[in-house]
């Protein structure tokens, strides 16, 4: 059988009370350590045990952290022979002097209380103390989107005294670079976390004069393959479709000015999606760089067939203007061909030879022109049937504009070049 030793109880060997242990009651713990003396040095050091939130829209980030706190007070010193110090909840803390440090810029913080006050006090023989807390506090960061989302953004956490200026308390990290230590596991959806380190520096107020302040610094860079399958490939692939309206026959109207309208809607959307996410900041994002630049693009595409449309209407006019003032009669090699069936009228047998109605043809000589023709008529289908591709391709080309015809190239290039600076410039 095991045999168990039963730990000593000291608390039963003690004749008073911790508070008379420590003679509590005996000094005025209102005011600091060495009153009227230097200033008092509070070293501090930071375990960051999570950074919970970054918030674009609110300017401002979350995090939980254990601050600790080191001096000495010589009030607390208390005779023992083992050299052991003594550990205490948050109880005890409303009964002696702390520190009295804030968060500089916090907007919200709290001190878990679950399931008592996260607060430990440890008392020295010789009078150090030790003063730990777990803390969660939301704080303000300015945050530069000039860059956005290819931005790299640099928060701090500021620490400093609210009522003791440098004279009468001293705050320092306690080892250093060392003084901040932070979870491995700490990671963010948005953000790869690059460095944290510290540093200090004094304040200012006209009011009260200097104080110590010290910062906890993070940079943070932007994780750019979310906003890549959001919105700059959607942005992409609108561009590249406005461009499918160049390959359209200039006649299909609907078919053009409905691919336009759409791309612009689109573009619209995406322009207004991103901009719901972000705080209306008063200068350019290089999101909005990039997500204008191709609404002019797509603009531009809808502005391109306007022109086309025009010109050819103009350009229609213009013919049918000067067919109407020079009619053109025509011979039997630039007559129109047409498909008879065998039943045809004598007009229709009169223009197929190349005459109007005017004129006095014998009969006999109309009856060999309308063969002659048919002839060639029958040989300009069976030929037709043979290169009916070829037709096309070229009635496709024939019924494209001049304009089309550049701009399946320039708008292409034009894009990729614009693709090319943007990127070099920012990434």
């Amino acid at each position: 059988s095991h045999i168990y030793k039963k730990n000593h109880d000291v608390t039963k060997t003690w004749r008073g009370k911790t508070e008379q242990l420590l003679r509590v009651d005996d000094h005025d713990f209102t005011m600091r350590p060495a009153f009227g003396g230097p200033a008092i040095p509070v070293g501090v050091d930071v375990q960051v045990e999570s950074l919970d939130s970054i918030s674009e829209v609110d300017m401002d980030f979350t995090m939980t952290l254990y601050l600790r706190h080191y001096w000495r007070d010589e009030r607390l010193s208390f005779p023992s022979t083992t050299n052991k110090s003594m550990t205490f909840d948050g109880r005890l803390v409303k009964k002696i002097w702390v520190p009295d440090v804030f968060f500089v810029h916090s907007k919200r913080s709290f001190t878990h209380d679950t399931t008592t006050d996260n607060i430990m006090l440890r008392v020295f023989p010789d009078g150090h103390v030790l003063y730990s807390m777990r803390i969660t506090v939301t704080a303000m960061c300015n945050m530069d989107f000039s860059r956005f989302p290819l931005d790299s953004q640099t928060c701090s956490l500021e620490l400093e005294s609210y009522a003791y200026t440098d004279e009468d308390l001293m705050l320092y990290w306690k080892n250093g670079n060392e003084s901040l230590k932070t979870d491995e596991k700490i990671s963010l959806s948005q953000f790869l976390i690059q460095k944290f380190h510290t540093t200090s520096r004094l304040a200012f107020y006209s009011s009260t004069g200097w104080y110590n302040r010290l910062y906890i610094n993070f940079t943070l860079r932007r994780h750019i393959f979310f906003f890549l399958l959001q919105t700059y490939f959607p942005a992409t692939l609108m561009v590249m479709l406005s461009w499918v309206s160049f390959w359209i026959d200039r006649r299909a109207v609907p078919a053009r000015v409905s691919l336009g309208i759409t791309t612009v809607l689109t573009m619209s959307t995406i322009i207004t999606g991103v901009n719901a996410s972000m705080p209306r900041v008063s200068y350019i994002k290089a999101v909005d760089i990039y997500l204008w630049v191709s609404f002019v693009f797509v603009f531009l595409s809808v502005l391109e067939y306007a022109a086309v449309n025009y010109l050819t209407t103009v350009q229609e006019r213009k013919e049918r203007k000067l067919r109407e003032r020079f009619p053109c009669t025509c011979g039997i090699s630039h007559s129109k061909t047409m498909m008879l069936d065998g039943n045809y009228s004598e007009s229709d047998a009169n223009s197929l030879a190349g005459y109007t109605r005017h004129q006095v043809v014998p009969e006999e000589e109309k009856q060999e022109k309308m063969v002659v023709h048919l002839a060639m008529s029958n040989e300009s289908n069976s030929s037709r049937k043979r290169g009916l591709k070829g037709h096309v391709g070229l009635r496709i080309i024939q019924n494209t504009h001049a304009i089309d015809k550049y701009s399946r190239l320039i708008f292409p290039g034009t894009y990729i070049f614009f693709n090319l600076i943007y990127w070099s410039v920012f990434s």
